[in-house]
């Protein structure tokens, strides 16, 4: 392995942290738009406190799954070909939770309004928790043949672990979305989201104890990787509860900060895990390993040049448009 392929694998997991802490809370306030917000006035609030970043967190999305096609092509080809419907849905979901925000706006029947609103928060959803299966479903190893060629059947997709790991997904997108909403409203929606996510940290304790009861079982993360793996698994808990403890004592930016380093960690948890590979096979000796997934040193030379010169000015790009927008909305009840 040289330290071009190394570099890369790990470039790729840093855009997956970023896509999940930044979408993360798209996704967690995307859910509570039906629940979450009692009126249109409130849902209004809700969907504008995402409104200027959710396409933009996307991106991060696009960028990894570009990278991934332009520096590992055979792990981007087994990955897409194999997870094609589930993909396939995952683009469906997000596809309906953007046009949901903009139809909705533009509807002048309750009954349209309302079918969008639905149309965001099941995408939302849906999207949260696709992700979380495909991720724990392709660590538990997928049947991949001597030439990367995946041939699996639903129970490789769906089975008790893959949806623990949705369910897990969802839930930290919520409480991320919550965190959110507390940094960016004020009154009573930013009191009901505390109150909320009061209740909805215990229950993501227990989710966190279930993954990793179930990740010691249906993996090779803790007979291969031990020390590395409990390290995270506890840090991961230490993410969690450094912000509930800041819901608990109202610390608004420890809770979220909290919650984002909490979804990171699940993604540094799978790269750790799958390290030297990039998908794990039923049979051992048919995992692509990163070593003979990559594209050619020139091809990965030329890219790592490319994003360097130009990661500067986008990442200043993205503080710049939240420093814009950084502002919080006042709840209905304090605009009346």
């Amino acid at each position: 392995m040289t330290s071009l392929q190394l570099l890369w694998f790990i470039l790729i997991g840093v855009l997956f942290s970023g896509f999940f802490f930044l979408e993360g809370f798209d996704f967690g306030v995307g859910m509570l738009i039906k629940s979450f917000a009692k009126n249109d006035a409130e849902r209004d609030v809700v969907i504008r406190s995402i409104g200027p970043h959710w396409d933009g967190n996307e991106v991060w999305l696009i960028t990894a799954g570009g990278a991934m096609f332009a520096s590992f092509p055979m792990w981007y080809a087994t990955l897409f070909s194999g997870y094609y419907l589930v993909l396939f849905c995952i683009l469906a979901a997000l596809i309906f939770r953007g046009v949901s925000f903009e139809f909705r706006a533009n509807m002048e029947t309750q009954r349209w309004r309302t079918f969008w609103e639905w149309a965001g928060t099941i995408g939302s959803f849906c999207a949260a928790f696709l992700f979380g299966m495909l991720f724990t479903s392709m660590i538990k190893g997928m049947p991949i043949d001597k030439n990367g060629d995946m041939t699996a059947h639903f129970f490789d997709y769906v089975n008790l672990f893959s949806i623990v790991g949705g369910v897990a997904i969802v839930v930290l997108c919520l409480v991320h979305g919550l965190n959110f909403i507390r940094l960016k409203t004020t009154g009573e929606l930013r009191e009901r989201a505390l109150s909320w996510n009061k209740v909805l940290y215990p229950v993501l304790f227990a989710g966190e104890v279930v993954f990793a009861i179930l990740l010691f079982f249906f993996t090779d993360f803790f007979s291969k990787k031990p020390m590395t793996t409990t390290v995270i698994v506890v840090t991961l808990v230490v993410f969690t509860c450094l912000a509930y403890w800041g819901v608990l004592k109202n610390h608004e930016w420890l809770s979220f900060i909290g919650s984002g380093l909490g979804l990171i960690s699940v993604v540094v948890l799978i790269f750790n895990g799958l390290f030297p590979r990039v998908m794990v096979a039923n049979n051992p000796a048919y995992s692509l390993l990163i070593k003979n997934s990559s594209n050619s040193p020139y091809t990965l030379h030329l890219m790592t040049i490319l994003t360097f010169s130009i990661l500067p000015i986008v990442l200043i790009y993205f503080i710049w448009s939240y420093w814009v927008f950084y502002k919080r909305l006042a709840s209905p009840k304090q605009n009346a």
